[in-house]
């Protein structure tokens, strides 16, 4: 198959490396001439993914037009702040035959849309799809085991991206619930910042489960509301992608969360990890979203307050621990009669 990969950091690499194994003839496409220099030059992302070497057979182009001819799958990975600006760009030159897969992870903060809405906003001709799930590039890179679902809104597109991305040691699950899927990998960064805030402020592993159990329950009331499956937020995209992004050294959500418990603001911790963060990027759109859609998200609300109203990290801690007593599920009762 003919790939078109749009976007060449960390996760670019690392996909071209899994589908250039796949056996497809791929070409790189990326906004930054030198990096795509780089790249062509040094067969390494010698900055974002060092150690992994490129096959000669990948081409490198900062041509769009390129990068799109004839591609008969388009994979989408630039951080989720330039979705909309680089399907824009793209949109010229794709037709109604092509399928776009987003394997980026994040909400527009402005509509509250997901990625795949926003390109196939911007590029109604093609299909879309999205690939989600626990998947380090740092991994995928060196060929360690991972699996992940893909989904779409019909079976054909989904199958095929299966087809293009699974092999021996990348295993790929199909899935109809693209909102789900996208919903889990955008609000899973934004519990990851605070599970980090507890890892800077040494609140041990307690407070790490806390925090991944009652994120999980906040992923789960926000994405069932607006639509998603609750056995996806139990799956690959939901619970399996929340937990290696809290507890991963690779993680950039992780780590830029540990840098704020140590006292940094989020700007001094973002320059820190020197990668996009996408859950500072996706929690205003997720505290947005807890409003319109009447559910309470306690943790995403606190992330909030801690990024752009300049909350103290120990209070944020002790405010959420200090909340009015409630019950773990509001969907069990005692049967009082009988007890």
């Amino acid at each position: 198959m003919k790939i078109g990969i749009l976007g060449a950091g960390s996760w670019g690499t690392a996909l071209t490396v899994l589908l250039s194994d796949n056996g497809h003839d791929i070409t790189v496409w990326s906004v930054d001439e030198k990096e795509i220099e780089m790249l062509d030059t040094k067969r390494e992302h010698l900055t974002k993914l060092p150690g992994v070497k490129l096959p000669d057979s990948v081409r490198f182009t900062t041509d769009e037009q390129e990068v799109c001819k004839d591609a008969e799958l388009l994979v989408m990975v630039v951080p989720s702040p330039f979705i909309r600006s680089t399907a824009k760009r793209v949109a010229p030159y794709i037709t109604e035959a092509q399928t776009i897969v987003n394997v980026s992870k994040g909400i527009e903060d402005e509509s509250l849309k997901t990625l795949t809405e926003v390109i196939h906003e911007e590029i109604p001709q093609c299909k879309v799809g999205v690939l989600s799930g626990p998947s380090h590039a740092e991994e995928v890179g060196k060929r360690m085991p991972t699996t992940v679902v893909a989904g779409a809104k019909d079976e054909k597109t989904a199958l095929m991206i299966q087809d293009a991305f699974m092999n021996d040691y990348f295993r790929v699950y199909a899935s109809p619930d693209v909102i789900g899927i996208e919903l889990g990998g955008a609000l899973k960064n934004v519990i990851a910042l605070a599970a980090g805030v507890g890892d800077g402020l040494g609140c041990g592993d307690n407070a790490k489960a806390a925090i991944i159990t009652r994120g999980i329950a906040e992923i789960i009331r926000l994405g069932t509301a607006m639509g998603g499956e609750l056995e996806t937020f139990a799956g690959l995209s939901g619970i399996g992608d929340l937990i290696v992004t809290c507890e991963s050294k690779h993680s950039r959500n992780r780590k830029a969360g540990f840098l704020m418990g140590q006292g940094k603001t989020y700007k001094e911790a973002m320059d820190e990890v020197q990668m996009v963060v996408e859950g500072v990027y996706s929690a205003k759109a997720a505290y947005k979203l807890s409003q319109k859609y009447g559910v309470e998200m306690p943790i995403v609300s606190v992330v909030n307050r801690l990024l752009f109203e300049d909350l103290n990290a120990e209070e944020g801690m002790k405010m959420l621990l200090t909340r009015n007593r409630t019950s773990e599920s509001t969907r069990l009762a005692w049967d009082n009669e009988q007890a």
